[in-house]
């Protein structure tokens, strides 16, 4: 059980800012429109505090942990080309996991439920193209 504390206290605070995020400022907590209202200048001061964070978890989990995140990258330039396919293609489909999987689906909105349904098929065949080429 305790192996999974780390991930169950993540998914609880990624819920408690997406709620409060919705109930304070009548925002979706989309990571892709967050950074991308921050870029254009808009309402920066809410924008940067969510950004900000989220850049301070690994702080955060060493104090509740008392160790740093355990985070391996083993993979190289094919990680970095999809962070960047993703990020287009959630600019494209208005939003990205977090928007369309934490508050849409929680919303009933259909036009998230095939947006999730889209990134589960794509990843999903994306591991196995990999994997089928040996990456």
């Amino acid at each position: 059980m305790m192996a999974y504390l780390p991930s169950l206290l993540g998914g609880m605070l990624i819920g408690i800012s997406a709620v409060m995020l919705l109930l304070l400022n009548g925002r979706i907590a989309g990571i892709s429109g967050i950074v991308g209202r921050l870029a254009q200048g808009t309402n920066v001061t809410t924008n940067l505090a969510f950004v900000a964070g989220l850049m301070l978890g690994p702080v955060v989990f060493l104090y509740v942990f008392g160790q740093w995140p355990d985070v391996q990258i083993t993979v190289g330039w094919p990680l970095v080309v999809a962070g960047l396919l993703v990020g287009f293609g959630s600019r494209m489909g208005s939003g990205c996991t977090s928007g369309h999987g934490v508050l849409g689906l929680a919303r009933l909105s259909s036009r998230s439920a095939v947006a999730v349904a889209t990134f589960l098929t794509t990843g999903a065949v994306a591991v196995a193209v990999m994997r089928g080429a040996g990456l």
